[in-house]
């Protein structure tokens, strides 16, 4: 049976299109074929069910890249626990079923790796969902990813629409925030290397030991791996997207400072909590259709450090208080 989906000519709805994933898949459409439709949050809430399907009605897509997500580092999961399951559960549940109500063809659904157990066996395997205690750091968020998962696997099994779901890892790139209380690792530590470098600061401040080891994978090959997906892969299972290939955070935060060039230490904090001891994703599910990543971490980095160069000064960074 032929599983692929052909975008040509095809009215692709990206949720959440103004985030770092949503922007890199708006970039990453623009070499297909198809029509991408976007909504501002002004027009659109995506926490107003009645709102989203009267949008999803009126303007009929043929598929939805499902990005949109509140989301943030362990700082800001830790502090606002209500807001990330509530509104993640909310916002995905309301584009789901509207897609479903307006007899969309095919729909993506993103989680995170943060779904996977604390101590799920590594490289962790898809089946490892749902075997073990959650990292409690950053429950509130996995737990409403899982729920996106489960309720695309639900319509899928009982009303045989074409839902899926990949579950990216750590992502960084351009369009990444860079504001210090709710960044992930990457743009907190490119921003203090850099204002280590404006102010020739002699150090930077790492949270944690740095001796856990996380995965990362540049935003545009995300987005590459799930226009991937949308168009070549149709199952009940989840799919890894990442690179294969982990580091740990004392060995990200050097050659974070290596590519800004800034001329100072690291020092790591360890009353501050590390979260899962290791996070990398088995992606041989992903890799067995035939795709591969294209930035190595440190292109993907120096990259990443040029795009905030040129747009910091713009005032399009978010670089908070």
């Amino acid at each position: 049976m032929d599983t692929t989906f052909d975008l040509k000519g095809k009215r692709i709805f990206v949720a959440g299109h103004r985030g770092m994933v949503g922007s890199a898949l708006v970039r990453r459409l623009a070499r297909e074929d198809c029509e991408v439709l976007t909504v501002a949050r002004s027009e659109l809430d995506l926490l107003d069910q009645a709102g989203v399907r009267r949008w999803m009605s009126e303007h009929r897509p043929d598929a939805v890249l499902m990005a949109a997500a509140k989301v943030g580092g362990i700082l800001a999961n830790d502090s606002l626990p209500v807001d990330f399951l509530y509104e993640n559960l909310v916002v995905e549940t309301n584009v789901i079923e509207a897609a479903f109500r307006s007899e969309v063809q095919k729909l993506l659904f993103l989680g995170s790796s943060c779904i996977y157990p604390k101590l799920a066996p590594q490289p962790i395997p898809e089946d490892a969902l749902l075997t073990g205690p959650l990292e409690p750091t950053n429950e509130w968020y996995a737990i409403a990813k899982i729920a996106g998962i489960k309720l695309c696997q639900a319509y899928r099994r009982q009303h045989g629409v074409d839902y899926v779901s990949a579950m990216p890892t750590n992502l960084y790139g351009p369009g990444d925030n860079f504001d210090l209380t709710s960044s992930h690792v990457v743009p907190a530590l490119l921003r203090k290397a850099h204002e280590a470098k404006r102010s020739g600061g002699r150090t930077i401040a790492v949270w944690g030991s740095g001796r856990p080891r996380r995965e990362f994978l540049h935003v545009d090959d995300a987005a590459d791996a799930l226009v991937w997906l949308l168009k070549n892969y149709s199952g009940d299972g989840h799919v890894n997207v990442g690179s294969g290939e982990d580091v740990t955070i004392a060995e990200l935060a050097r050659t974070i400072v290596s590519v800004v060039g800034a001329d100072a230490g690291i020092t790591f904090d360890p009353t501050n909590p590390d979260g899962a001891p290791r996070k990398l994703m088995d992606v041989s599910r992903l890799f067995a259709t035939g795709w591969r990543p294209r930035y190595s971490l440190r292109d993907g980095l120096e990259q990443t450090y040029q795009w905030f160069l040129e747009h910091v000064g713009k005032g399009d960074v978010r670089l908070g208080t």
